[in-house]
């Protein structure tokens, strides 16, 4: 029986593997983007580096809206698909921790506003783009 587990267990770390290697090399096309800007001013590369993240982030909460178009609670329709595709592949696209990094150096450069916009458009941005994704997946009645 534990072995069962174990294969299950080493087939589920594969299909994330798999799935994030793409989504990671997506993200750092992305942040990619802003790498010219490394001799710019400070304010510059901070609004570079947001439309970045905010484009990586938005893509991939489309794509975790088509993905679970078809999902019924508790559990995926496709486990293998939701694995390797919304935890490997969105999980490394999208992220969470740049988007809180890149908030926090704008507060610490005195940029409230820029911060307060970062976090309510993204936020915002993000739950519109995972229903189009949905929407526009899921299956006609």
């Amino acid at each position: 029986m534990k072995r069962a587990a174990l294969k299950f267990e080493l087939t589920e770390l594969a299909l994330v593997a798999v799935g994030a290697i793409p989504g990671a090399l997506l993200r750092w096309h992305f942040d990619g983007l802003t790498q010219g800007l490394v001799g710019a001013q400070t304010s510059m590369v901070l609004r570079s580096v947001l439309h970045a993240d905010f484009a990586a982030n938005l893509l991939g909460c489309f794509c975790l809206g088509l993905l679970i178009a078809d999902s019924r609670p508790p559990r995926p329709a496709r486990p293998r698909l939701y694995l390797l595709a919304g935890v490997g592949f969105c999980g490394s696209l999208t992220t969470f921790s740049a988007w809180m990094l890149v908030t926090c150096q704008a507060v610490l450069q005195g940029q409230l506003r820029l911060a307060g916009s970062v976090l309510s458009v993204s936020l915002v941005g993000g739950l519109v783009a995972l229903a189009a994704g949905f929407f526009m997946r899921r299956p006609r009645r």
